[in-house]
């Protein structure tokens, strides 16, 4: 079933391996479709199909043309990622892609001078309002088909890119391939990164700062409904510091004198207002935001806000503000764990443990279970030359040639870093496959938590 019912169709030769299957009966919608390259061989009676050269015989014979916009200013149909259910169709404006522009080039200092890589698909609201404003100052793009870390590098070097953005996956990508090269040309060029789709841990900042050492790092948190990101963080400039002074440690004391786990995510850009529903002293609450960047509505759907009274929008995560004016992220709603009637956010356990030196990758999902209604469940993908043992703690064997994680061991590092005891998962498992994860990036835990439901069948009927 379509979500849109798109009226017109444009292609160029990379379609050319799937476009001569598509029929008018597969999209009875398409009334139009436009080729920017020649009429395949394929096609040779397709009168309904219109080439670059058709088109500009026909306007040469129009002495006029008639132009027609969408509805309530509307640019561009963006869809979400699907992580918590089906993707859903953003309608969003010109007014909104051009406030959320603005604000990454004042905020990441894009100019003239910026050559540009679109490591992001241009599908994503990520890689589309960044290139917006790329487009806004007039900087130089390099285009790549699809991300792939080889070819990043290669391209950077080539063109001396200095200015790119990447999500958690990315870097770590970049970082393998680049450790240990030192003289690489682009570690000269690159000068500012914007992350994205999630945090990056202590180590990736760590090793961002080595390849990247003269960038400017910043993350942004944000979302496919508010025409990208809301608040920046910046992680690493090297104006101000060198790459082993790069570190959290700030936050980390701001949230060690707190009574509340979460994920730092920075400061609202200046179009942005965001506050908490929270009616209790602590603040934890429902993130609500506001401003000219949020979508008109959903496609196919009533509109969700009225600009002119400037509603807040339910961002549908979990988290408080804390003294300095930093929002701080303790976890999604919709992937809330409920255990022994206590309210989880997998996020919330998953920055503890990815603290660990072992711990290279880790998801937290919640599984049925009769007496609990749901389980805390941590899956782990261990570093290299790290090894899982089911043994108990204080009988793990260590040796110089390996260090070993287990359950035991973890659920005790938890203890240590004050995460509340319901909060630590009740079973580990080592997770030795990649993790499911959108085109984005993004782990799909509901994916994720059938295969561990399967995994531990076995387990839980000895629990």
């Amino acid at each position: 079933m379509l979500l849109v019912q798109p009226v017109l169709l444009v292609t160029d030769e990379s379609c050319s391996g799937w476009y001569p299957e598509l029929h008018s009966s597969t999209i009875p919608s398409l009334k139009w479709r436009i080729l920017l390259s020649s009429l395949p061989s394929k096609f040779p009676n397709e009168c309904s199909v219109l080439t670059m050269d058709k088109l500009k015989f026909g306007s040469q014979r129009c002495s006029s043309s008639n132009y027609s916009w969408a509805p309530e200013g509307a640019v561009i149909i963006c869809f979400t990622s699907g992580t918590t259910g089906r993707p859903k169709g953003v309608t969003i404006s010109h007014s909104a892609l051009i406030a959320q522009s603005m604000a990454k080039i004042a905020i990441c200092g894009y100019d003239e001078d910026d050559i540009y890589l679109h490591s992001a698909p241009l599908c994503h609201i990520g890689g589309l309002s960044s290139a917006m404003a790329m487009l806004m100052v007039g900087a130089c793009h390099v285009l790549m088909p699809k991300f792939d870390a080889k070819l990043a590098i290669e391209v950077i070097e080539k063109w001396d890119v200095t200015s790119l953005i990447t999500v958690p996956a990315m870097m770590a990508d970049l970082i393998s391939l680049l450790r240990g090269k030192e003289w690489w040309k682009g570690k000269d060029s690159m000068k500012k990164i914007l992350n994205g789709g999630g945090s990056l841990s202590p180590e990736l900042i760590r090793g961002a700062t080595i390849i990247f050492p003269k960038a400017k790092i910043l993350s942004a948190y944000g979302m496919t409904e508010a025409c990208s990101s809301l608040t920046f963080m910046t992680l690493y400039d090297p104006i101000f510091q060198s790459p082993d002074q790069a570190n959290l440690s700030s936050r980390t004391n701001r949230q060690s004198s707190s009574s509340q786990q979460g994920i730092p995510m920075g400061k609202p850009a200046p179009h942005v207002d965001i506050r908490t529903d929270a009616d209790d002293s602590l603040g934890v609450g429902r993130i609500l935001v506001r401003g000219p960047n949020l979508m008109l509505k959903y496609w196919n759907q009533a509109p969700t806000l009225d600009c002119k009274d400037q509603q807040w929008f339910d961002t549908g995560d979990i988290g408080f503000i804390d003294d300095h004016g930093e929002l701080w992220l303790i976890g999604r709603e919709k992937g809330r764990i409920k255990s022994g009637g206590e309210n989880i956010y997998p996020e919330e356990v998953e920055a503890v443990l990815s603290q660990h030196p072992g711990v290279h990758g880790v998801v937290v999902v919640g599984v049925p279970e009769l007496r609990l209604s749901e389980m805390v469940v941590g899956c782990v993908q261990l570093k290299e030359n790290w090894q899982w043992s089911n043994k108990a703690y204080g009988s793990v064997p260590m040796n110089e040639d390996h260090n070993v994680l287990s359950g035991e061991i973890l659920r005790q590092f938890c203890k240590e870093n004050n995460l509340t005891g319901f909060k630590i998962p009740r079973v580990f498992y080592p997770w030795r496959k990649a993790f499911p994860t959108t085109s984005t990036g993004k782990v799909v835990r509901g994916k994720l938590r059938d295969e561990v439901i399967l995994h531990l069948q076995p387990l839980q009927g000895r629990l």
